[in-house]
């Protein structure tokens, strides 16, 4: 079953169900090209700031209540999610997100509508340009919901599952920091340290982590809204934008401020190449802990073993018994995702014009998913693979015990050259670097045992 339906174009013929109209059928039709449709982040976001934006109209006295009222209440069901499948434009559409933007003008005007009794297409008392849309355009709303979704995405998902990684890192930095094992430096042996110290060392990356995303949050809290289609606010009332970020600040808890300058913020994606950035540098961090982390777990017996990681599942189809590391390899394959998408925001902030960056979709598609896997990915790490490592004492014990590199707590005493001809001798003649010190100097063997102990890495 459909219904007819008319725009400037001529009429247009819309399934009977849906909840969109003219406008979204014809992007439907133009942009059959990934079934990939926008983030229901995104799109949620949309929901917050239509419902803002009615709310701002009415106490302007440029929207009636019972018309502004409607918009309120079906903006609510955009924002809950509730009417996703009636979001079904592609990602690769128009740049500026027109498309989007009129899908949800369509949706929540036929949502207002149908609530009060008008069939859906009706446009009354609910009409999607002149109501829903009132003060706004696709080219200050579109980058205005690509900020607050990523604004809320980063608060809400990922500096959370950030935060339930660091608390891991420091059960463990803490279980563990009495246990000394060898450093490594150039993938070689080291001067020992303790297994509380590297994990602090992760700690500390992912804390960075976290103060960069807090930070990012608050270089996109400056939204465009109110700059319509090229920044000079044109059919939107002065005060518009500045009212409609109080009222979000007020329902998110997130300091949203109108842009001091429109003409920026409108034609160029500058803040969403920063959070690329942030992003992948998020990922390097993650990657780096997750790529320590089986190498530390290699073996069991031809690798340095000085860790075992949960094991969830039969690693391979022939070789019985052997079990990988599945959730960190999984994980950095997550983090070479994110790489990929987010040189794809980059490349799209290079490739603005004049008054607007046309590549808006998909660099809210991209961060978007970023954060949404990422954040899954990073809780995933913590609970069924960092929460259950355990560390092999006595490979760790023997491992310094054994160091060459042991050599090096000699030279205050004997000097570098000294301590370099014990440590090739010891290598040589495999031996401790302990004997072949006994060998080639004076020191006794008390001396040496008090300045080769190892008690001296502990915390």
């Amino acid at each position: 079953m459909n219904r007819t339906e008319n725009d400037s174009m001529g009429s247009v013929t819309v399934p009977e169900h849906a909840l969109y109209g003219a406008s979204t059928q014809r992007a439907i039709k133009n942009f059959l090209i990934s079934g990939i449709t926008m983030p229901s982040s995104f799109i949620a976001s949309l929901g917050i700031l239509k419902r803002s934006c009615a709310q701002v109209n009415m106490e302007l006295g440029l929207l009636e209540e019972s018309v502004g009222k409607l918009i309120i209440q079906a903006a609510n069901q955009v924002a809950a999610g509730l009417v996703d499948d009636h979001f079904p434009v592609d990602i690769f559409q128009t740049g500026s997100g027109t498309s989007t933007n009129m899908n949800a003008n369509e949706v929540i005007a036929n949502l207002a509508n149908m609530s009060v009794g008008h069939n859906a297409g009706s446009k009354f008392p609910v009409h999607p340009n002149d109501h829903v849309n009132l003060g706004q355009s696709s080219n200050d709303l579109i980058p205005s919901a690509l900020n607050v979704s990523l604004c809320l995405s980063i608060n809400q998902k990922l500096i959370n599952s950030l935060k339930v990684l660091d608390k891991v890192l420091n059960e463990k930095a803490g279980e563990n920091r009495d246990i000394i094992k060898l450093g490594r430096t150039h993938l070689m042996d080291a001067v020992p340290m303790t297994f509380g110290q590297q994990f602090s060392g992760y700690s500390g990356q992912i804390k960075n982590s976290i103060s960069k995303l807090q930070y990012a949050v608050s270089c996109l809290s400056k939204l465009p809204v109110g700059g319509t289609a090229v920044g000079t606010g044109l059919n939107s009332h002065p005060l518009f934008g500045e009212k409609v970020c109080k009222i979000l600040a007020a329902d998110t808890g997130i300091d949203f401020k109108v842009t001091d300058n429109h003409f920026s913020s409108q034609s160029n994606l500058d803040e969403a190449v920063f959070i690329a950035g942030i992003l992948i540098n998020v990922s390097t961090a993650v990657k780096k802990i997750a790529n320590d982390i089986r190498l530390m777990a290699s073996g069991p017996r031809a690798g340095l073993n000085e860790i075992n990681v949960p094991p969830l599942q039969p690693g391979s189809s022939i070789m019985p018994g052997k079990v990988n590391p599945v959730i960190c390899e999984s994980v950095i394959q997550v983090c070479h995702y994110i790489y990929g998408m987010c040189q794809g925001v980059i490349i799209s902030g290079n490739d603005g014009y004049l008054q607007l960056n046309t590549n808006l979709p998909i660099a809210a598609h991209n961060l978007l998913s970023s954060i949404e896997i990422l954040n899954n990915a990073t809780l995933n790490f913590a609970e069924k693979c960092l929460a259950g490592v355990t560390v092999n004492k006595e490979k760790c014990r023997q491992d310094v015990e054994g160091s060459l590199m042991m050599s090096t707590l000699l030279v205050p005493e004997i000097g570098y050259d000294k301590a370099a001809q014990i440590s090739q001798t010891a290598y040589e003649q495999n031996k401790t670097v302990k004997e072949a010190a006994l060998e080639l100097t004076d020191l006794s063997e008390e001396m040496l045992d008090e300045i080769l102990s190892v008690e001296k890495f502990l915390d």
